[in-house]
């Protein structure tokens, strides 16, 4: 069973981890967090989930997912703090910028089972959702995201956790908002499971559409698949293309690079690069033929923009997510052509977004972790 750590002291998590130490200088806004700084407030989250009747009818490890993210669910207020003239403080984007902390601690320095991290990283994104989702300004679709990344059961454990691991004046409020959640996602048949569509066209038409309802399937046919490559560089998603679409036309920015003579590092070369691959696409769109696009992909405003054109067009698409081990992964790169510089490959995997489910037709994830 995987931990992300067996001793769970909070003296032996300060003395390990540097993202721990971290938390006692993070000043919060007594009007919502009087308890303190977010190390106090972290160990009260992680006392109050360890008392929850709820968590402890979880499997082990189960449980050892909740205790990681809230261990993580505010390990980026560090960065994302702010104090305003008037005193007051907050962290605006901490659960964001925070999510992709907890997947390259999980990846990179904890190796975690890949479904494990994900797993994580998505109560971690989301630990504030059940307390706003039905003020969002369309909560149904945004549920229905959210519940095809994150179990909302997990997440409601983990926001009552939350609210009981602070002092504040409207804890009753916030405790009656998470109640109202779980009703939220019962009706909509989100409770612990992702919200069920007839077909992946169907999911697709109602998250793409303005006013489209989730039971409804439409009956026009997609013109072709769009497959979309997404990974760290070295991640091998060249052999993989090679061994699963030898026979679809292939869009490929480092091939498209070579042709046109442009250094990974020359900005403008680059965007020509990518005008002419887009180029291509609406090419094999138009005649309403399949084809491989072949690039790292590994950011969510990456992959919009392409989803975008390929949608516009009326494509299936499917992303093909390739991971393997942090180590495995500086090996393959340097015995590429074209090596990626150390730095940059880190910055890569700071940055990275792992597909979710709610982007395309089907995605799917292939890793190097046997457990996936």
């Amino acid at each position: 069973m995987w931990t992300l750590s067996n001793n769970k002291s909070w003296e032996h998590l300060e003395q390990t981890f540097a993202w721990v130490r971290d938390m006692a200088a993070t000043p919060q806004d007594p009007a919502h967090h009087a308890e303190g700084d977010v190390a106090v407030h972290t160990r009260m989250v992680l006392e109050a989930l360890c008392a929850d009747a709820a968590f402890m009818e979880l499997p082990p490890q189960e449980q050892e997912v909740l205790w990681a993210a809230a261990l993580l669910h505010d390990v980026e207020k560090r960065s994302t703090t702010i104090i305003d003239a008037d005193g007051s403080i907050s962290s605006p984007g901490h659960a964001r910028k925070g999510a992709l902390t907890a997947r390259n601690i999980l990846y990179r320095d904890i190796p975690a089972p890949f479904a494990i991290r994900e797993q994580v990283v998505a109560l971690v994104r989301y630990h504030g959702f059940p307390l706003w989702a039905l003020e969002r300004p369309d909560p149904v679709k945004e549920l229905v995201k959210v519940s095809l990344e994150a179990d909302t059961r997990l997440l409601a454990i983990l926001a009552r956790a939350d609210v009981m691991g602070r002092i504040c004046g409207d804890r009753d409020e916030l405790l009656y908002r998470i109640d109202c959640f779980e009703a939220f996602c019962q009706e909509q048949g989100c409770w612990g499971t992702s919200r069920e569509f007839a077909t992946p066209h169907a999911r697709m038409h109602y998250l793409l559409g303005e006013n489209a309802h989730p039971d409804y399937v439409p009956f026009n046919t997609p013109i072709a698949e769009v497959v979309v490559m997404s990974g760290l560089p070295g991640a091998g998603k060249d052999t993989f293309i090679r061994k699963h679409f030898p026979e679809l036309p292939l869009v490929s920015l480092d091939g498209l690079r070579n042709e046109m003579d442009v250094a990974p590092t020359d900005a403008a070369g680059n965007g020509r690069v990518i005008q002419a691959a887009k180029e291509r696409a609406r090419a094999f769109l138009r005649r309403g033929e399949g084809f491989v696009w072949n690039a790292t992909n590994t950011t969510r405003q990456m992959r919009t923009q392409l989803l975008e054109l390929f949608y516009s067009y009326g494509a299936q698409v499917r992303i093909v997510y390739v991971e393997v081990p942090w180590r495995q992964l500086a090996r393959q790169n340097g015995s590429r052509d074209a090596v990626v510089p150390a730095l940059v490959l880190e910055k890569l995997a700071a940055k990275l977004e792992v597909p979710a489910a709610w982007e395309a037709h089907l995605v799917t994830w292939f890793s190097a972790d046997p457990a996936i």
